[in-house]
């Protein structure tokens, strides 16, 4: 298996969509590797006030020239599945099915990706040294893109 600094240069040059899904609110991030330094928070959707969820994801991929998704699918500490792991890595099936055969869509482990994301905006001054909830789902989802790259 290529090692992370492999991963990052071929895809150099292509941006990524990290996606934490969650059944109230869909965080979501951008990096463009090799030309940013680290992921940007990109925002999120509020599950309950969008139509179409999938149709919603397919306009941000289209309108942002994304590449790759990044698509964060939870499990337990002990690296079980639960219902919420079947549930959203069908959800991410189901948008890899509509997305354009240019896109290539991966599954991440986002185990923790909150938790993470909390302790990172309790240690930043970005974030005031406080837990920001309109901008936690973003971080996961910045996370998520960094945890990817990071694997080996």
């Amino acid at each position: 298996m290529a090692n992370s600094d492999d991963k990052v240069s071929s895809f150099h040059g292509k941006n990524i969509l990290g996606v934490d899904y969650g059944e109230k609110v869909i965080g979501l991030s951008t990096y463009k590797v090799g030309i940013e330094p680290f992921p940007l928070l990109f925002g999120r959707i509020i599950t309950e006030q969008s139509q179409d969820i999938l149709q919603d994801l397919l306009q941000i991929i289209e309108d942002e020239f994304i590449d790759i998704v990044v698509w964060g699918v939870p499990y337990f500490t002990d690296g079980k599945e639960s219902e919420m792991t079947v549930k959203i890595r069908k959800i991410g099936q189901s948008l890899e099915e509509k997305i354009p055969s240019a896109v290539s869509l991966y599954y991440q482990d986002e185990t923790l990706s909150t938790f993470e994301a909390q302790e990172r905006m309790k240690n930043d001054p970005r974030f005031n040294f406080q837990v920001d909830l309109k901008k936690i789902d973003a971080l996961s989802a910045s996370i998520i893109i960094e945890s990817f790259l990071q694997e080996k």
